[in-house]
């Protein structure tokens, strides 16, 4: 029998246990600190609504990924939803990514046109105030990227945000009907629960531990001390922040938090039809709101929203900054074969989605099987 410790009981490491319970001959632990599985994807319910902390849509390029989950929590559409933007300076509201009817209603068109035209590109591009600017204009950029990602990313300068491949450019500027994501799947199950059943379905084969955490590590051994016991495993994939395993030896990897707020309303909706989420590109303090009934269906007289502002409570978001992935880099070069890193925080990557931590733990399971070298996974490999 060939022992497994799964460290993390959200989508990422839920979904390791799954694939490594379905091969014969696994003897799987997972251990989660939190008194539950799924973290920021399990629902909750507050004033008879359901809510996960922050939205969770199903959202996916990868067949095969929709088609595993869809077989657990059975999906429904969602791809009518639609993303807007609050401009205060224009008292506008506006579709995300920038549309061309929306700039042709703008008040100052003619100088965002002349910008446009004279924009250099962004082959040159150092940080993410040039790569903007580069290729939308400063007027656009001052509209929808500049504030935004200040408070998002809790910077005083935008030129300190020096990876940008994961933000959409100018030419995701958009004419005609507009999707928020033009080739992927979007989702959401049609249970109230949401995904819920998903973590129970995933762990049914596994020895779960909630409300813990490893004491210590010794990863080069592939040992860990739990209720002051060592323990020795064949493999171990981890979904925490690497530079726990490693006792911060190289120094403390950043993240941004979020403070979290649920808003009852006393009206059956808020948004318009299509429009899930509403974003604030000024000097509100929040960054976001969604209306989750958008998502579940629910129905009910009144309405929950979410308002999220940054923080440095919790670790929702790894830093797009080089310093910051190369440290992850670091950290990854010190596991060892059979240690896998996987998930948003265990890639240290910025973007990655349920699907994405779905799509880790098959890659991750397949070369488990194949007796695999470690699944650190290089920072340039996964999209958005």
């Amino acid at each position: 029998m060939k022992t497994a410790l799964i460290i993390g009981g959200g989508a990422a490491g839920c979904s390791a246990a799954h694939f490594l319970s379905q091969r014969p001959g696994w003897d799987i632990t997972l251990v989660e600190a939190a008194p539950f599985l799924g973290a920021g994807v399990r629902t909750f319910w507050y004033g008879g609504h359901p809510y996960t902390f922050g939205p969770r849509h199903f959202l996916t390029q990868n067949r095969a990924v929709y088609d595993y989950m869809n077989g657990i929590c059975p999906l429904r559409s969602c791809a009518d939803h639609q993303f807007i933007t609050y401009v205060e300076r224009d008292n506008a509201f506006y579709n995300y990514p920038i549309h061309e009817d929306d700039i042709a209603r703008m008040p100052d068109v003619e100088k965002i046109k002349k910008e446009r035209e004279e924009a250099v590109g962004v082959a040159a591009a150092k940080n993410l105030e040039e790569y903007w600017i580069g290729s939308v204009g400063q007027t656009l950029y001052d509209k929808f990227i500049d504030k935004y990602n200040k408070k998002m990313w809790q910077v005083n300068d935008n030129k300190q945000i020096d990876t940008f491949s994961w933000s959409p450019k100018g030419v995701t500027i958009k004419s005609g009907p507009r999707a928020a994501w033009d080739t992927a799947l979007s989702a959401y199950p049609h249970a109230p629960d949401g995904y819920n059943r998903w973590f129970d379905v995933a762990t049914e084969h596994v020895k779960v531990m909630l409300s813990t955490r490893i004491e210590k590590y010794d990863i080069p051994s592939r040992e860990v001390w739990i209720n002051g016991e060592k323990r020795k495993f064949d493999v171990i994939v981890s979904s925490i922040s690497p530079d726990e395993m490693f006792e911060f030896c190289y120094g403390t990897l950043k993240y941004v938090g979020r403070d979290f707020h649920k808003i009852v309303f006393p009206t059956e909706s808020v948004l318009p039809e299509h429009v899930y989420f509403l974003y604030y590109a000024n000097d509100e303090a929040f960054t976001r709101i969604v209306e989750y009934k958008k998502f579940t269906h629910h129905k009910s007289p009144t309405t929950l929203l979410g308002l999220e502002i940054p923080s440095d409570k919790g670790k929702h978001y790894p830093l797009p900054f080089l310093d910051q992935q190369e440290l992850a880099r670091k950290y990854h070069k010190l596991m060892p074969d059979h240690v896998y890193a996987i998930g948003r925080n265990g890639s240290y990557r910025y973007g990655l989605d349920i699907d994405d931590c779905i799509e880790q733990s098959m890659v991750a399971a397949k070369q488990i099987d194949e007796g695999g070298r470690d699944f650190a996974v290089p920072i340039e490999a996964w999209r958005r």
